[in-house]
């Protein structure tokens, strides 16, 4: 049995998924396989931001992902403990996730959505059905890649079903590794890494026990524990929530030389009860305990040829900043459209090599940020004064001159533990880091961004904490607030899920017989949409005005992964010559020839 597909997507988890989802819509012919029976059977990744929220806005689903989502600043603390039972033994707590009072406005205004905290299995169960609502959706779970390689016309694969034994042939004319941190398509096709694997071994354990009584007075999604004689950078280990506050995941770190971990349910129970000084009868049920480690690499290029590399295939790092599935889920939103446009002969190749110009130099930066969050973490156990091998009594020692000595000493070490503190914000409130990637407008390979002449605008503050929006050629298109019919609406909102919009002001009548004329020649989904005073989207706040940073007269193309593809400040005098010039660097084709072929 043979099979031809346009893309054959390899892994089934949130990139493979999401990625099947957007080109089944843009009517991209997919095949996607995974080697496991289903969906992933625990939590695993859980913070959702709020970039990730708008794409599953983009794509209908953000309404179920909310309904099966703790709204992550409700949980909104990280508490710092040396005993979950006794709240006298907690060391700090910090807000996070937008939560506290410095904060809750930056996210507000940056997003029409929030960040929820959704654990991975459910998070996939609500992918796999939104994408199977397609008729000709075709996921085959159980199925194993057996050899893949790139031929002159397309993608050979070679497939498994592993309940049969049974083997079949895919032809297709992309394919897509999705499969993961040993991703097999990364290394049949060998695709180079830089960093380093296996920094760290840790084991997590999925509980079902009722910690109400000790977490939800102080609501966190994270309750990091930290004991004497451990210097790790979890700690002791960190409860996250999963299900409030009846469910949870236990990290723990651990020495593969000083013996593997006991991960049967007996020995699972009583190292949650020593870490978490639980009470003897408190029930505990074991979920899940599965063993993984912490890696620190990034593919050097996402792009061989006709293969490509997305989410954890391409990126691996710890999840102490929980950007992992994010990033993921956002490369799939960069390459689907892509993909759309090369398949139906819309756009040139060259468009594939700009998924890989601008998503490598952001997964590398991810992984980068990710261990640094990482050392920033294991910071605070070191000035706690907690060593390895050092004994209870010397660590409860260093804590009580930590917070009771009234000497120069002691208060220079709370002074150094409130600054370790604040580095935290760095993992847990990196809004400028989830919201204000840029792409490069100025990359010659790169043809996904035109560029306007105009040099990005310089940042004012801590891009990591603190998103400045622009609409500068290679930004995300920024959120406003307008109104339509008396309805409220973000412009994020707008355009039409899997086209290209055109943005004009009040001088915007020529741009729509020049997107008219174009949207024709180049056979592309391109929509014209009014934004401002008694515009069709009425800017009633100004909002809008406010960001544009172009004049009534001129036009912002935004991408249908919601990035701007380039801007005229001010109507030219011609507009339809510019804004065919900007269709033709982004596809790499000539309209008139395009229109002929079409």
């Amino acid at each position: 049995m043979d099979i031809e597909t346009d893309v054959l997507i390899v892994g089934a988890g949130v990139t493979g998924l999401t990625l099947s989802i957007l080109l089944g819509n843009l009517g991209v012919r997919t095949l996607t396989i995974a080697k496991h029976r289903g969906t992933a059977p625990s939590p695993r990744a859980h913070v959702t931001n709020q970039r990730t929220m708008e794409i599953f806005r983009n794509i209908g689903i953000e309404d179920r992902v909310i309904a099966q989502s703790t709204v992550m600043n409700t949980v909104g603390n990280f508490v710092l403990t040396t005993n979950l039972t006794d709240p006298k033994q907690e060391i700090a707590r910090h807000s996070c996730y937008g939560a506290g009072a410095d904060q809750i406005s930056n996210f507000a205004k940056a997003s029409p959505c929030g960040m929820m905290n959704i654990p991975q299995h459910l998070l996939e169960q609500i992918l796999l059905s939104r994408a199977r609502e397609r008729e000709d959706s075709d996921i085959r779970f159980y199925s194993e890649l057996v050899s893949i390689e790139e031929t002159a016309t397309g993608v050979l694969a070679r497939i498994r079903e592993r309940s049969s034994q049974a083997e079949y042939t895919v032809r297709a004319r992309y394919a897509v590794g999705a499969d993961g941190a040993n991703s097999l398509v990364a290394k049949q096709l060998g695709f180079a890494f830089q960093g380093e694997a296996k920094l760290m071994s840790m084991l997590s354990t999925w509980l079902e026990v009722d910690l109400t009584e000790y977490t939800a007075y102080r609501p966190a999604a994270i309750y990091w524990l930290l004991h004497p004689g451990n210097a790790y950078w979890v700690g002791s280990g960190t409860c996250v929530i999963v299900k409030p506050w009846a469910e949870w995941i236990l990290n723990r770190q651990y020495e593969p030389e000083d013996g593997e971990p006991d991960t049967s349910d007996e020995g699972v129970i009583e190292h949650s009860r020593k870490v978490l000084s639980l009470p003897a009868d408190l029930p505990i049920r074991v979920k899940d305990a599965s063993k993984w480690q912490v890696n620190n690499i990034a593919a050097e290029t996402y792009r061989h040829g006709r293969v490509l590399l997305a989410g954890d295939a391409a990126h691996r790092h710890p999840p102490a900043s929980g950007l992992g599935s994010n990033t993921s889920i956002q490369d799939a939103f960069n390459l689907a459209w892509k993909l759309a446009l090369v398949v139906s002969n819309r756009a040139d190749e060259q468009l594939l090599e700009s998924y890989n110009r601008e998503r490598q130099p952001i997964g590398k930066h991810v992984v980068s940020h990710a261990m640094q969050t990482l050392y920033n973490m294991a910071k605070v156990p070191q000035v706690l004064g907690f060593q390895r091998g050092q004994t209870i009594e010397e660590g409860y020692a260093s804590l009580e001159e930590l917070f009771s000595a009234d000497t120069p000493r002691g208060e220079a070490r709370r002074e150094e533990l409130e600054a370790v503190i604040s580095l935290q914000h760095r993992r847990s409130n990196a809004l400028g880091l989830h919201l204000g990637q840029r792409y490069s407008s100025t990359d010659p390979n790169s043809c996904a961004v035109v560029d306007d002449g105009t040099p990005f605008p310089e940042h004012k503050l801590d891009p990591v904490l603190f998103y400045e929006p622009t609409t500068h050629p290679g930004a995300y298109l920024p959120h406003a607030y307008v109104e339509k019919n008396g309805q409220r609406m973000s412009t994020l909102d707008i355009i039409p899920h899997g086209q290209f919009g055109l943005l004009v002001g009040i001088g915007g009548k020529a741009w729509e017989a020049a997107s008219a004329q174009v949207r024709q020649e180049f056979g592309i989904d391109l929509t014209v949409h009014s934004i401002g005073y008694r515009c069709t989207y009425n800017d009633v706040l100004g909002q809008w005005s406010a960001l544009k940073e172009i004049t009534d007269s001129g036009a912002i193309l935004v991408r249908p992964d919601q990035h701007v593809a380039w801007r005229c400040i001010r109507r030219p005098e011609n507009p339809t010559d510019a804004l065919r010039s900007a269709i033709r660097h982004i596809t790499g084709k000539n309209g008139s020839e395009l229109r002929a072929a079409l």
